[in-house]
Formats: C-alpha cells, sequence, structure tokens
C-alpha cells in the first residue's frame, strides 16, 4: 500500500520519463542519440575530409546544443524566452567583436604596435610557393 502510494506521486515512474507541462519527454532515448551524435563527431574528423570533418565540428555541435537546451534545460517550453536569449546572445557577439576587432585586425594602433603579427607577415609573403609546396 505504501508503495502504491509512493508511485502515485512519483513524478518519473517510468525510470526517468515523465510528463512536462503535457509533453512526454524520453531522457533515456535522447541520451542514446547524443551517444550517436557523439561518435559521429569523433569519426568525422578521422575520414580526412575537410567537408565532413567541419559539418560534424560545427553542424553535430549545433544539434547536440539544442537537444540538450530544448530536452535536459527544458527549454523547450519555454518558446518566448529562447528567442529573447539567443537575441542577446547575438548581439553581445557583435558588441564584442565591434570592440576588439579595431586591434586584432590591424598591425599598428594608437600608442601599439604588433611585431609578431608583421613578422609572420613578412616571413609568408617571403616564402617561395615552390619551398611551401616541395619544390614542384
Amino acid at each position: 500500500m505504501a508503495h502504491q502510494e509512493a508511485s502515485a506521486h512519483d513524478p518519473a515512474p517510468h525510470g526517468g520519463e515523465h510528463q512536462e507541462h503535457g509533453h512526454h519527454v524520453n531522457y533515456w532515448k535522447i541520451y542514446w542519440i547524443l551517444l550517436v551524435l557523439l561518435a559521429l563527431s569523433i569519426a568525422g574528423p578521422m575520414i580526412g575530409i575537410k567537408a565532413v570533418t567541419l559539418l560534424t565540428a560545427f553542424g553535430i555541435a549545433v544539434v547536440k546544443a539544442y537537444l540538450v537546451a530544448a530536452n535536459f534545460m527544458h527549454l523547450k517550453f519555454e518558446k518566448k524566452y529562447v528567442a529573447y536569449l539567443l537575441c542577446t546572445a547575438i548581439a553581445f557577439m557583435f558588441l564584442f567583436y565591434a570592440g576588439v576587432s579595431p586591434d586584432v585586425m590591424k598591425h599598428r594602433g594608437r600608442g601599439w604596435h604588433n611585431v609578431a603579427a608583421e613578422k609572420e607577415t613578412e616571413r609568408a609573403l617571403s616564402a617561395s610557393p615552390e619551398k611551401e609546396h616541395g619544390g614542384h
């Protein structure tokens, strides 16, 4: 009798699955999907094709981030806040880029001089194409 009363109030009676605002969430299914995507993202760079590497590095990372945010962080049920958070994050990213780009995209500025960047540029420009490609 005590077991029946406890299970009647248990929010997760079926091994981690429970109802969230009327939506059925199967955490184990999502977990296994994430494991498969992890294996694909590890195997992708091993193929050696740059396009496959980029797809597995960034494409699968976006899918995994969405699955985690939508299901484990319960953002799937907070749709009105997701757009606000995404727009805020993008705005901060552009603000950060605008703040640092004048310094990092130039070799000289007012009161500073990037000697290492100039030396690397000179080295790259002075290297002949024959030396870089093994004399072909």
